[in-house]
């Protein structure tokens, strides 16, 4: 588990990065594979949460959108919401992520005492998550001076290759956009990376949030232990587990 030094030092919340080391997956799932969504054991992710709720969970399903729930006094629900971030201002009320080389970002206002826990892919990013989270906090009462974003451990630029199209999509949006790729030649071809994590830096600093610390971990390099779904394709693995980010209120 990684701690960032910011969220660290308050003692209001408790939090932690999880990568697969410490639970009770087996094989290409091994270990702590947190993903109800993967094809893991029913029963080994269950014990896994548990694994992880004792260490400090309420988790929704990620669909890669822009998409949120938040978690009120007066909120209940029977059934796994689909969105791509949790908000609440709940005392112990666990929220948490699943990534697997998107961007994990938990999110703290340390004087409203509100929390978030951000599931950052591209098209969640490019859609507006981040934005719509960080709106709706100060909508609560929130302010953006008090606001910290930890970015967790996610796929770094070197690992991250994308297509044309997709360089395309972002600089039609946004012509800036190009300085989040980066091109490579390899063997007389032109190969093009993306640079998730610092484009999610971008989108939070565009938010109004300045206090922001960014964990350079690369889910993808297996020495991390991380679970990387780009690495399990490398692989030719049939699935991934996934990884989990969770932040509580004390």
């Amino acid at each position: 588990m990684i701690k960032s030094k910011k969220l660290s030092k308050n003692k209001a919340i408790k939090h932690g990065f999880f990568n697969s080391i410490g639970g009770v997956s087996k094989n290409i799932y091994k270990s702590l594979n947190c993903g109800p969504g993967s094809n893991d054991n029913s029963a080994n992710v269950k014990k896994n949460l548990n694994i992880v709720k004792n260490k400090i969970s309420n988790n929704s399903k990620e669909i890669h959108s822009n998409k949120f729930i938040f978690i009120d006094k007066k909120y209940k629900s029977k059934i796994k919401p689909k969105a791509d971030a949790v908000i609440t201002d709940q005392k112990n009320v666990p929220i948490a992520v699943l990534t697997a080389d998107c961007v994990p970002i938990l999110v703290f206002d340390n004087q409203r005492k509100m929390i978030a826990a951000i599931h950052a892919g591209w098209k969640g990013a490019f859609k507006g998550i981040i934005s719509k989270v960080i709106k709706f906090m100060i909508k609560r009462g929130s302010k953006t001076k008090n606001i910290t974003a930890v970015i967790g451990p996610s796929i770094s630029v070197k690992n991250y290759e994308v297509q044309k199209d997709f360089y395309k999509k972002f600089t039609r949006k946004d012509k800036t956009s190009h300085k989040f790729f980066k091109m490579n030649k390899e063997m007389s071809k032109e190969k093009l990376y993306f640079n998730l994590s610092s484009y999610v830096k971008s989108l939070i600093l565009k938010s109004g949030v300045k206090k922001i610390e960014k964990i350079d971990v690369d889910t993808f390099d297996a020495k991390n232990k991380f679970f990387s779904a780009r690495r399990s394709k490398s692989l030719n693995h049939v699935d991934y587990g996934r990884n989990i980010s969770i932040i509580m209120l004390n």
